[in-house]
């Protein structure tokens, strides 16, 4: 197992340089020079090559690519043009906010999606069965920007019961420690602070569940399908053990492959897709950050940005392939 999991972290490494290859040409075929963007379109022409120079935009491309990669080598994203702050410590908070809505989302999408799922499939051809799987096509089938809006105009605007937007009540700020705000406070103690985090995160996590959670669900139904064929699974419902035992003891631990798959995809996507989401919701994440760096022609942070959800999902998925041989001892990695 040791040496498999070497062997995977050692493939990361032609990826990213493929994929870093492939973002930095890609980048600088946006029109516009990042200088003039930056200085505005009053800004002079000697202002603009002055401040082309000052950052390295003037030099070969091979240049600045091999510049940006010795960065990276030594763990340095390098500097936001923008801003000139640290990539690695201006992401930080942002990245923070993704991940704590991706994992939220992805909580409400297993936890209904699964349970779901194997209600449809326990009662195949039921009512159940045919509402749940005409509303998980319905919920992939739905744009999460009208599912966003309706979603503030029902709870924000008519029944103001939730927050329009943003991740925190600007009237009683939270003090960051590792940016993880539901953490963070629950470590200092602030249980009202956690429920107004909690509030914000519910519309802007379940507009970005909506079609994990579907998807999870049909997976998990057609699993739970071809186990529940099985003649020890026949055998477990003969002698009168009840649907819950029957379930979760006898089918879906042989069921769970296909859906801790299609999990660790989604949560994958999740951190990488959730740009509609957090615009609509005003969510500070690192979508938005990357979107809002590429209005700027903010090169470096693009990358950067591009290649640490690149990191992320790869390791989402050999965190998958390990889990694998956790559950199933027949999978073996030599």
């Amino acid at each position: 197992m040791f040496s498999y999991i070497v062997r995977r972290i050692l493939m990361l490494i032609p990826v990213l340089l493929g994929l870093s290859l492939v973002v930095f040409f890609m980048i600088r075929a946006i029109p516009g020079n990042p200088a003039q963007v930056i200085l505005g379109q009053l800004a002079t022409k000697d202002a603009i090559e002055a401040l082309t120079k000052e950052l390295g935009l003037d030099q070969p491309w091979y240049t600045q690519y091999f510049k940006y990669l010795g960065g990276l080598l030594t763990g340095d994203l390098g500097d936001s043009l923008r801003t000139k702050a640290p990539i690695s410590e201006e992401m930080l908070p942002y990245l923070a906010a993704t991940i704590e809505l991706a994992v939220v989302a992805l909580l409400i999408a297993v936890v209904i999606g699964v349970n779901a799922g194997i209600i449809s499939a326990w009662f195949q051809n039921s009512w159940f069965d045919y509402a749940a799987m005409l509303l998980a096509l319905i919920g992939v089938s739905m744009p999460i920007f009208w599912l966003g809006l309706m979603e503030q105009w029902t709870f924000a605007i008519q029944l103001e019961i939730l927050p329009t937007s943003g991740r925190e009540d600007v009237r009683n700020p939270i003090d960051p420690i590792t940016n993880l705000y539901l953490i963070d406070t629950l470590l200092q103690g602030r249980t009202d602070q956690f429920v107004q985090v909690l509030q914000h995160l519910v519309l802007p996590s379940f507009a970005l569940a909506t079609i994990p959670m579907a998807i999870i669900a049909r997976i998990t139904r057609s699993s739970m399908l071809e186990v529940m064929r099985s003649d020890y699974v026949r055998t477990a419902r003969a002698k009168g053990l009840g649907m819950f035992w029957v379930v979760y003891k006898h089918s879906l631990k042989n069921a769970v492959i296909p859906i801790i798959t299609i999990i660790g995809l989604q949560l994958g996507l999740l951190l990488g897709g959730a740009i509609l989401t957090e615009t609509i919701f005003s969510w500070p994440g690192i979508g938005r950050y990357i979107y809002e760096a590429i209005g700027f022609r903010d090169y470096p942070v693009i990358q950067s940005g591009i290649l640490v959800i690149a990191v992320i999902f790869v390791l989402i998925n050999l965190v998958v392939d390990i889990l694998y041989a956790a559950i199933d001892p027949r999978i073996k990695y030599n």
